[in-house]
Formats: structure tokens, C-alpha cells, sequence
């Protein structure tokens, strides 16, 4: 299984397997990291740029279509990160309160690869990392309950778990919370508190 730089388990063996669609990628195909990034990378940039910006990947984009997954580790600025709506293992749906700045999410983004050089670039380009070390940023959405397990034990991201009881506990109350605040009260009401 895949680990942190601490030593700890990242809950996969393959963080590809679990990745999903790249950030980069528009909906017509075409890469946004070679239109907008063009100067952190001008050797890539102008190879898309030759190609009409097409996603290195695209040609097998098409593919998974029909069942084939992209084998998106030959980008090298591939990047897939969540957007932490709700937990990847046990479906436990954020919950967030506008009021309360300081409340800790239920769901936080989890990490399944440690190996780029920070800048995009892949592992080993620049002598920091291994090269056997995974080179994209690959992040899912974990409840802080899941996440505990993945990184506390030989839980895996895609074990068919569900929601701890404390979980459903806390996000049952920040919904209560949430429907108290579109409750109305007249003016005569608050007058009288």
C-alpha cells in the first residue's frame, strides 16, 4: 500500500486507480495547464500548442468512454484533486455552517500521492525526489473519521464502509442548526426577546 513520507498508509495501492478526471482538462479535450501555465513549462506548452492544445491523454479520454480507464500517469502535469463534498469511502456528505468560520469540516481532502516536485513537475525532474515515487497531486475527499482509519490502520479508501456513528451525529446537528437559520421570525417576535 501506498504510504505518507511519515510512514503511514494512504488506504490504495495504485492512487491512478482511485484518480479521477485531470483539473486541467476542458470539456473539448483541450489542456488548460499548456494554455495558462505556458511558462513553467515551454517545452510541453509548445508540444500541445502544436497539437491544437488536444490533452496528451485525450485519445484515451474517448476510450474510457468505453470502459477503459485514461492512463493519465503519462501526463506529466496530471492533477486530480477533490472537491470534498463528500466522503470517497463511507458517502458521509459535508455539512458546512456559514455562521461558524471556526467549525472543522466533516470532510477534508486526503492526499494518495506525496512524490511531485511541488511545482507540477514529475518526480525526479529536478533530483528532489525518487523516481519511483508517484509524481501527481491525487486527492480525495475523506471524512475525518475515515481518514483517521486510513492513516491509523489497514483501512483502505475503497473498502465498502459506512458512516462511523459520531459522524452521523455531528452532521444530524449541523443540519438542525442549518434549519433553525431558515426559520421565520417576526419582527414583532424579535422585538419581544
Amino acid at each position: 500500500m501506498e504510504e505518507t513520507p511519515e510512514g503511514t498508509p494512504v488506504g490504495v495501492d495504485d492512487p491512478y486507480a482511485v484518480a479521477g478526471r485531470c483539473d486541467h482538462l476542458t470539456d473539448d479535450g483541450r489542456c488548460r495547464y499548456a494554455l495558462e501555465h505556458a511558462g513553467r513549462d515551454p517545452e510541453f506548452a509548445a508540444d500541445r500548442r502544436a497539437d491544437d492544445y488536444a490533452c496528451v491523454v485525450a485519445e484515451t479520454e474517448a476510450a474510457a468512454v468505453e470502459g477503459e480507464d485514461p492512463d493519465w500517469s503519462r501526463c506529466p502535469h496530471y492533477r486530480s484533486t477533490t472537491d470534498a463534498k463528500e466522503c470517497a469511502r463511507c458517502g458521509l456528505a459535508e455539512v458546512r455552517l456559514a455562521h461558524d468560520a471556526d467549525a472543522r469540516p466533516l470532510v477534508e481532502e486526503h492526499h494518495l500521492s506525496y512524490g511531485a516536485a511541488g511545482d507540477g513537475r514529475p518526480a525526479g525532474d529536478d533530483g528532489d525526489a525518487d523516481d519511483d515515487d508517484p509524481a501527481h497531486e491525487i486527492t480525495v475527499g475523506l471524512c475525518r473519521w475515515c481518514h483517521t482509519k486510513v492513516h491509523r490502520s489497514f483501512a483502505r479508501v475503497d473498502d465498502d464502509a459506512t458512516p462511523d456513528p459520531e459522524a452521523l451525529a455531528v452532521r444530524e446537528t449541523r443540519r438542525g442548526e442549518e434549519l433553525s437559520e431558515t426559520g421565520f421570525q417576526s419582527a414583532s417576535e424579535r422585538r419581544e426577546e
